[in-house]
């Protein structure tokens, strides 16, 4: 008989714990079930360009990449955005040190460059050429890009603006591009907006860029986002 006897303290307290058990495991399978999705890795994004990318004259905080990561991220955008912009370049410039400038692992490209070659009076056929090697280099790594237009000087002749003004569009036309027209719109000609030397912006005329690209950026991060998978 004492063997059949329930032993105190053993089987009760076995059965206690196993519903305990149950109890845990079911809290967390419904948790795990709430859970939201992982966050998205931020995307990489390399802001290719010349003085304008750069932030000539400007602290780095106030350059149009820092600027623009900061409200993408005030939007609740995963980027970390890379500054590869340097002072004086030209497209062609900007082909020779492209496979540096925009590292493995980039996601997606701003290319801002042309307003040189215009100041300098670089043949148009001559900017085009390096702009669609950039574009097509771009696109054999799949990496998406927004390409922003750049307008001439005005006082450069009319033969001359026109042709340079074309390369843009022409350009967005063939090649599977984010386009924005024009990277100085509401800016560009601008005192209040520009540094002293009348071409440059000023962190006021960085802010007026950013607000107007955004939705082509935004554009851009969803293209880049699509070609991951996520």
């Amino acid at each position: 008989m004492r063997f059949w006897a329930s032993r105190p303290g053993t089987y009760g307290d076995e059965a206690t714990r196993f519903q305990r058990y149950l109890a845990v495991v079911g809290v967390l399978c419904v948790l795990l079930m709430a859970a939201p999705a992982a966050a998205a890795p931020p995307l990489n994004i390399v802001a290719l360009g010349d003085s304008l990318t750069a932030g000539h004259g400007l602290p780095l905080q106030d350059a149009f990449p820092a600027k623009l990561q900061a409200a993408l991220q005030a939007k609740g955008k995963a980027v970390a955005i890379a500054n590869a912009g340097v002072s004086g370049d030209t497209a062609a410039d900007g082909l020779d040190r492209l496979d540096w400038s925009v590292p493995k692992g980039t996601d997606a490209v701003i290319l801002e460059l042309g307003a040189n070659d215009a100041l300098r009076g670089i043949d148009p056929k001559v900017t085009k050429a390096a702009l669609g090697k950039i574009l097509d280099k771009l696109a054999a790594r799949h990496i998406p890009v927004l390409l922003a237009g750049m307008q001439a000087p005005r006082n450069m002749g009319a033969d001359y603006v026109r042709e340079f003004d074309a390369i843009y569009p022409a350009l967005a036309s063939t090649h599977p591009v984010v386009f924005y027209s024009f990277f100085l719109a509401g800016v560009a000609t601008d005192p209040k907006l520009n540094q002293d030397d009348g071409m440059h912006p000023n962190p006021a005329g960085v802010d007026v860029i950013v607000k107007r690209i955004l939705p082509s950026v935004e554009a851009l991060i969803a293209r880049a986002r699509r070609a991951q998978g996520s």
